[in-house]
């Protein structure tokens, strides 16, 4: 992916770098070694996952490591249905890896090309009011810290750090494996449908109550509301998955192919927004199947775009909502890509965005060739005003000081990164801006 000398690229093209070196350790010992010889450099060194995350998370400006050669499952423990993972496996091969021990991922966000290690230390989540993002359920991580030793944090071995270990923004170190909490297999029944947004929004967060997993998306210009409803059942239950032909359809020829032509025809012609928006929602129809559970959760991605996601309180979703709707008309903005709404469980780790309350994400994004900044800043006040919590690895523009605010836990683990890495080894703009130098 990678060549030392050329320039990193995150996926959707919003960040890049060129690192100084690249290197590609395939164990443990080779991530201590590559800390050490980077110490002794006077070099910062990063690990980078998929490069999913649209912020500077990852961005290396000195070593960059890429942990691909770092895959696979390592060890499975089926009475606590405890899976112990590479840090560089991508989620959809932690899917298939654990499938085979009878064992899924308790959620999944849309997307699952992200590497585990790079989805727990970002926050990453899925939908459901009863169910945490991917961190609330890691029970130890294995990290090679800034002096090059390997430390294993779990719930027997310093566990007081394990709430700080698992989304640590690789602020801590770098991660070499994973243990978490899966459950049994089971598969999901989808019902999607187009509604009215004025119900959805205003039956949000009774039908997030009442449902496994409920959300919804909003394009603007529009008065409706695209729907998803999951509902857990027992792997044996019987699966009808979407036909082949009706999946490709659905999935690549009209989410990503036309959908990429319409958002590319918005950035030349503006005017042309609210009438393509509106003529997606007429195309989207209503659908409903039964899969295993990973093959619901996700869906295929190819249309870059740049995100920013705030979780707000529950209650305060749709006043942040129509504080959005009436932001973008007031400044007569054409928005073609639509506004995600999910549900997530509060969770204890120090700095998820879900941290001592359950929450409401509202996700905003705009077409990669269109410019974002003035729209997510101002998406970013809003959601500010109503107690919202940027997350880590989608466009923001906060600092330290104001996040200190946010996060009850959050001198703590400024403290525990003291501990872990005082010469700042795995520092950079980023994580200069969020928690300080």
């Amino acid at each position: 992916m990678t060549a030392t000398g050329a320039v990193w690229r995150n996926w959707a093209r919003t960040e890049t770098a060129r690192p100084i070196r690249v290197e590609r350790p395939s164990s443990a010992g080779a991530v201590q070694r590559a800390v050490r010889a980077a110490a002794a450099s006077g070099l910062p060194i990063k690990a980078a996952g998929a490069g999913h995350s649209f912020t500077g998370i990852a961005v290396a400006i000195g070593v960059l490591l890429e942990l691909d050669d770092l895959s696979g499952l390592v060890a499975v423990d089926r009475d606590r249905r405890y899976a112990t993972i590479l840090a560089g496996t991508r989620l959809s091969d932690v899917s298939r890896l654990i499938a085979g021990h009878g064992l899924a991922l308790q959620n999944l966000g849309d997307i699952d090309r992200q590497t585990i290690a790079g989805a727990i230390s970002t926050g990453t989540h899925g939908t459901g009011i009863a169910y945490p993002g991917l961190a609330g359920r890691v029970r130890a991580v294995t990290v090679v810290t800034g002096d090059g030793s390997l430390r294993h944090i779990s719930e027997e071995d310093s566990p007081e750090l394990l709430p700080a270990i698992a989304l640590g923004l690789g602020a801590l170190g770098v991660i070499v494996d994973i243990t978490i909490e899966c459950v049994d297999a089971f598969v999901l029944r989808a019902v999607e449908t187009p509604e009215p947004y004025a119900e959805t929004v205003h039956a949000a967060e009774a039908r997030a109550r009442v449902s496994d997993h409920f959300e919804f998306y909003w394009f603007p210009h529009t008065d409706v509301a695209l729907t998803k409803t999951n509902t857990r059942l027992p792997s044996t239950s019987r699966r009808a998955p979407l036909p082949r032909v009706r999946r490709w359809v659905d999935d690549d020829l009209m989410a990503n192919g036309l959908y990429r032509a319409a958002c590319a025809t918005g950035a030349v012609v503006p005017v042309m927004v609210p009438p393509l928006n509106r003529a997606a929602t007429r195309l989207t129809g209503s659908r409903r199947f039964t899969d295993h559970s990973h093959r619901v959760f996700t869906t295929p991605r190819s249309v870059r775009f740049a995100e920013m996601e705030y979780a707000v309180p529950v209650g305060e979703l749709a006043a942040v909502l129509d504080e959005i709707r009436r932001l973008i008309d007031a400044e007569g903005w054409r928005i073609s890509f639509p506004v995600e709404v999910r549900f997530a469980a509060e969770d204890d780790v120090w700095l998820s965005t879900a941290s001592g309350r359950e929450s409401a994400y509202i996700a905003v994004h705009r077409y990669y060739r269109d410019a974002h900044e003035d729209y997510f800043r101002a998406v970013g006040e809003i959601a500010g005003r109503h107690g919202g919590r940027p997350h880590w690895g989608k466009i923001h523009y906060l600092g330290a000081q104001e996040i200190r605010s946010l996060y009850p836990r959050f001198d703590e683990f400024l403290a525990v990164r003291e501990q872990f890495d005082p010469q700042r080894l795995f520092a950079n703009p980023y994580l200069d801006r969020v928690l300080g130098p």
